[in-house]
């Protein structure tokens, strides 16, 4: 934990860094402030514009130590990948230095294509983290963690070879999915299936296959 201190301080003030905009533009927002958008980017839900400007960068900060405390706890954190580590570290904030001012920003009528905007981030996440979920050894905190893979080293390292392929192909998917004609607002929990159940039955077949019922 000592050795991240100086970077969880840094992390978690850039979290915060929204805060300089909130209190500059807080007179000019409307009472109420879109926070949340459908897949064709019409906004369904709304909260007070004190929510949006100073909760949502508490709320983000709040998630960003939570997660890290617990993973720089983890008792095989000596296991995780360093590259997921990292992007452990910066995936909050930089969600909160992108999507606090453009969710400001759209409530003072500025023309923000926001499901684009969360789309990408999402897509280039996904497949970062596919990328590198192979790399991470036994942990409590960072990878598909079932009794099965944390049970055996060789179903936790195949399981995460088959889930690291299949993250890079969803978010290829998600950042092409604008181009293709994809109607249903559905396609997204499609995906999320395909990218959480599909390791957790290999693991569990790897498991059953090892005499295991």
């Amino acid at each position: 934990m000592k050795d991240y201190k100086k970077t969880l301080i840094i992390s978690s003030l850039i979290c915060l860094l929204p805060l300089v905009i909130s209190f500059a533009v807080y007179n000019k927002l409307p009472d109420q402030i879109a926070i949340h958008w459908d897949d064709a980017g019409n906004p369904d839900n709304y909260a007070a514009k004190w929510v949006a400007a100073f909760g949502m960068p508490l709320l983000l900060l709040a998630i960003h130590l939570i997660g890290m405390v617990t993973i720089l706890h983890d008792p095989k954190k000596s296991n995780q990948s360093a590259a997921m580590r990292l992007l452990s570290f910066w995936l909050v904030p930089v969600l909160s230095v992108i999507v606090v001012p453009v969710t400001l920003l759209i409530g003072m009528g500025k023309d923000i294509p926001i499901s684009t905007v969360v789309t990408m981030i999402v897509g280039i996440v996904f497949v970062v983290s596919g990328n590198y979920l192979p790399k991470s050894r036994q942990n409590y905190t960072i990878g598909i963690k079932l009794p099965w893979t944390l049970a055996d080293v060789d179903n936790w390292n195949k399981t995460h070879r088959l889930a690291g392929a299949l993250w890079i192909a969803a978010g290829i998917f998600v950042l092409v999915r604008p181009f293709l004609p994809i109607r249903t607002g559905l396609w997204f929990f499609f995906v999320l299936a395909v990218m959480v159940c599909l390791p957790a039955l290999y693991s569990f077949i790897l498991y059953v296959k090892k005499g295991n019922r």
